[in-house]
């Protein structure tokens, strides 16, 4: 395994990092493909053994039972000091007044309600899931530095946003003298690559972690086009980001399947190269639901690309409506 600093801080981080959307009871949440608890046991114990020390969960995640089997798994197969746990907060969890959102009433329910349902005393990087239009950020900002004096989370991060957002943040946050955020989990694939106009190179000259979801556009560079699985059929968040551009999708999964072939290997694996090679990224996030597809993750790290492959890679693409956020 390969170990990186996540962004200026001296927090070390595999280049991978196991996303934990795909572990959850089954009949609790939105998605109905994830895995209860002993199949994601299995992940987890296997992406231990291999080296990751990264993973990342969320609080909206199977209505709270990845958490739960994280930390229990975690318990059982790590060192808590040797292991980074980032979990995420902003959607709603019951529909009321105030059970969602980035206000400080809805930030400090949510930690403690992670912690709990992690069994752990702290995470170690606490994100914010996306932007809250509702809350002010210097609201928001206040409170996640808060949190981190109370010494419930040691770093913090955002996921998709706009730039302008997110240097806003930056800025108030240094301005009063609050936490910063130490890391960005943007949308970046070979499918979707518009956080490289300005979310990439901002995170890159201030210092901040990238870290990736979707690296592999839910599965679709990881086949040739046309053909499907259980969960494609049934991923309804998967096709609202992927269903505006499909003839340009078909030219880039047929572009990484030209290389893939010439290099002897899975698609998934030159795919992942692909972003592994891209200077902002500190690790990517992997969501997997079989051993194989953690496999090709882990053989990706090792796999090198020329100056004409990435080109080849990254010649079909054209703008994109911004989705994500």
């Amino acid at each position: 395994m390969k170990y990186t600093s996540l962004g200026r801080t001296g927090l070390n981080v595999s280049r991978l990092c196991l996303g934990c959307m795909s572990f959850g009871e089954p009949d609790r949440g939105r998605h109905e493909w994830s895995l209860p608890e002993e199949p994601s046991r299995e992940i987890i114990r296997k992406a231990a053994e291999a080296g990751i020390n990264f993973f990342d969960t969320a609080n909206e995640y199977s209505a709270g039972s990845s958490e739960e089997i994280l930390g229990r798994a975690l318990r059982d197969f790590t060192r808590r000091d040797e292991i980074v746990v980032a979990t995420k907060a902003f959607a709603p969890w019951r529909k009321a007044p105030n059970a969602g959102g980035l206000s400080r009433k809805a930030l400090f329910q949510a930690i403690d309600d992670s912690l709990q349902r992690l069994g752990m005393d702290y995470v170690d990087l606490y994100q914010v899931h996306r932007w809250d239009p509702q809350t002010p950020i210097e609201e928001t900002m206040e409170a996640l530095h808060d949190i981190v004096k109370a010494g419930k989370v040691r770093y913090i991060g955002a996921s998709s946003m706009h730039a302008w957002q997110f240097a806003k943040a930056q800025y108030l946050a240094q301005a009063h003298g609050w936490t910063r955020f130490v890391s960005m989990q943007p949308q970046v694939n070979l499918v979707y690559r518009e956080e490289e106009r300005e979310m990439l190179p901002l995170c890159l000259d201030q210092g901040v972690g990238v870290l990736p979801w979707s690296p592999l556009a839910r599965g679709m560079l990881t086949r040739p086009w046309g053909t499907s699985t259980a969960r494609s059929k049934t991923d309804q968040f998967g096709h609202f980001l992927y269903s505006q551009n499909a003839d340009n999708d078909r030219q880039i999964v047929e572009a990484l399947e030209d290389v893939a072939r010439a290099h002897g290997l899975p698609m998934a694996q030159v795919a992942m190269a692909w972003l592994l090679h891209k200077p902002a990224i500190s690790s990517a996030i992997v969501g997997v639901t079989k051993a194989a597809q953690l496999d090709d993750a882990l053989a990706a790290l090792a796999i090198p690309l020329d100056a004409d492959e990435i080109a080849a890679l990254e010649k079909p693409y054209f703008p994109h409506r911004p989705v994500g956020f």
